[in-house]
């Protein structure tokens, strides 16, 4: 990918912890702060339908208990995915990948999109994100990043929709980091911020990859990162950070 299409500022799950995070609510929040990128996490349900969710586990941001992957999508659909953050947000549902990328390309915004396996099941979960992010985004001029700590989901995503870009998660820079990324054929790196140095920087762009991090929420961290040559953050703080500029704060 020679041109990069994509923000220098991502939205962390919609909105920060400003909404209940990976709803429409979210997103729909990190808009009006100016955000035209948006970082979520994908899972299957027990009949295939991709969906929006951090934990394996439904306890902490819903009313429902045990593991996500293992209920249908008919149950999660009823689920209250709003009510562990605020009053405000009392009944929100979980949405569908379909749900926002209808937000996503009315409005013209961009999104990443981790592919979040229940454990088991990583290269098939790859595998069915890509398929469907490929079809929701057939026409794009700009196509979503597929990201994800996993090797086997960038596997399966790559063999399922090739076309479509794939960065690496990094939360640690173990053996081989940078071969794999090669070998899975990604455009980018995304890692913990605190990862990045001069020297990492320059091999990943020396390989010809991008440089993206999570999760900034500071402002000495972003202009560290933009000293760098770094070209992406995905950040909570959208109510701290203007995106408009490389390193903004809100008045």
């Amino acid at each position: 990918m020679k041109d990069w299409p994509y923000p220098r500022w991502i939205a962390h799950r919609g909105a920060g912890k400003l909404a209940p995070e990976n709803t429409l609510a979210a997103f729909r929040l990190g808009a009006e702060h100016g955000y035209r990128m948006f970082e979520c996490d994908a899972k299957l349900s027990a009949d295939g339908v991709v969906f929006l969710m951090h934990d394996a586990e439904l306890e902490r941001t819903t009313n429902g208990s045990g593991v996500g992957g293992e209920r249908p999508w008919s149950e999660l659909a009823q689920l209250d995915a709003g009510s562990w953050h605020s009053r405000a947000h009392a009944g929100e549902p979980l949405p569908t990948l379909e749900n926002l990328a209808r937000f996503c390309r009315a409005n013209g915004h961009f999104l990443n999109i981790e592919i979040k396996p229940t454990p088991g099941h990583e290269q098939r979960t790859g595998e069915v994100v890509a398929r469907e992010a490929a079809r929701l985004w057939a026409d794009a001029a700009v196509p979503p990043l597929l990201t994800s700590f996993r090797p086997e989901s960038l596997a399966g995503a790559r063999e399922a929709a090739p076309q479509l870009p794939r960065g690496l998660l990094l939360d640690s820079l173990w053996k081989g980091w940078l071969e794999m990324a090669l070998q899975l054929e990604c455009v980018a790196l995304v890692c913990n911020h605190a990862l990045w140095d001069p020297g990492t920087v320059a091999q990943a762009k020396g390989a010809g990859l991008r440089c993206l991090s999570y999760t900034v929420n500071d402002e000495w961290a972003a202009r560290r990162l933009w000293d760098l040559g770094t070209d992406g953050v995905i950040t909570d703080r959208v109510d701290l950070f203007a995106p408009d500029d490389m390193v903004s704060l809100r008045p």
